[in-house]
């Protein structure tokens, strides 16, 4: 089944079964592997992406649904000259990751949090991630990395 649909700014079409799930034809289909797989039920959040510029998991998601819909990755974050997303760079600079397999579905959710929340404080950052799991960081540097992304993408 073709699917067309615009992915990180660029039109591209998908001939997939009918039962894809997006977050598998953005890694098998277009080989875009920041978007990690997880847990697969939609808990987890590794697999965070943008659809139509709202933080949805990809793994509870068909191909199908977002048919003519514009999807964002991690890889879609960063200028076109290589130059990281203020939330990618404050993941970075606030050390918000060891071992990085939750960071890209951290980084897609802080992002709409702040788009959504601009102005949230701890608690609400907090609360607001808590469907993302990192079983590493302890979530302390990642709250600093979320405040400080904020500000900067102010």
């Amino acid at each position: 089944m073709p699917v067309e649909l615009k992915v990180n700014g660029r039109s591209v079409a998908v001939d997939a079964a009918p039962h894809t799930l997006l977050v598998h034809a953005l890694r098998e289909h277009l080989r875009l592997t920041g978007t990690h797989v997880g847990c697969d039920t939609a808990q987890c959040g590794a697999c965070t992406v943008h659809v139509d510029g709202k933080a949805v998991k990809s793994c509870n998601v068909l191909l199908a649904q977002v048919a003519g819909r514009s999807v964002t990755t991690i890889e879609g974050m960063a200028a076109a000259d290589g130059t990281m997303h203020p939330m990618q760079a404050a993941f970075k600079e606030c050390h918000g990751l060891q071992c990085g397999f939750c960071t890209p579905g951290m980084v897609m959710s802080a992002v709409d949090l702040c788009q959504r929340h601009p102005g949230a404080n701890e608690a609400q950052i907090r609360e607001q991630l808590e469907g993302n799991l990192c079983r590493c960081t302890g979530y302390h540097n990642i709250v600093k990395a979320v405040q400080q992304g904020a500000a900067a993408m102010k």
